[in-house]
């Protein structure tokens, strides 16, 4: 009993030690520029931009292959965030201008058509989703992040994108319209 005890912690002892030294002989450094779009990124790894991950989008951000305004869920500010970062164009939010300022959404279950298939429960990267198998679920939606990964599963069309409900933590002041805009309103009133 003691040698096997003995014989596999030097066995163990022995391999680790050999990974050690692998992990540091075979060390590739990333470059600093992927680690810092990785850092702005949300981290969710939903997939909505179509890369295996942040970690994907950020290698392809840093080599041009993607654009700035990929992230759905991060929205407009991570776009402006990235643009500094990447600069494509030189004056760091030009790519973002066409992009339109949305109201985050999130995903909304209609309890009537929802047979409990578990198919968005299982696609859900931030576990927003709650509810058991053949049995109705329901969105937490302050752990949603708005990327419909779970709208594209739904095989009965039971989830829907909406508008994220303001609450005393997410309500924030309208912006101000211009004098241009009021006057428009007045006009097709």
């Amino acid at each position: 009993m003691i040698e096997a005890a003995v014989s596999m912690s030097a066995l163990g002892l022995g391999l680790g030690l050999l990974l050690g030294v692998a992990a540091r002989r075979f060390h590739v450094e990333s470059p600093p520029i992927v680690d810092a779009i990785e850092g702005i990124l949300p981290g969710t790894n939903c997939g909505a931009c179509g890369y295996p991950g942040c970690r994907g989008l950020a290698e392809a951000m840093s080599e041009g292959a993607a654009p700035v305004t990929a992230c759905a869920p991060g929205g407009r500010d991570v776009a402006l965030a990235l643009a500094a970062i990447v600069d494509t164009d030189g004056g760091g939010g030009g790519a973002v201008s066409g992009m339109a300022e949305a109201e985050p959404t999130v995903a909304f279950i209609f309890e009537d058509h929802c047979t409990g298939c578990m198919r968005c429960f299982k696609r859900c990267p931030t576990d927003a989703i709650i509810g058991a198998n053949r049995q109705i679920h329901t969105v937490v939606t302050d752990a949603c992040i708005g990327c419909n990964a779970c709208i594209e599963a739904c095989p009965t069309e039971a989830i829907v994108a909406r508008v994220k409900p303001k609450t005393l933590k997410s309500w924030y002041w309208d912006k101000p319209r211009t004098a241009f805009e009021a006057r428009d309103t007045e006009v097709a009133a």
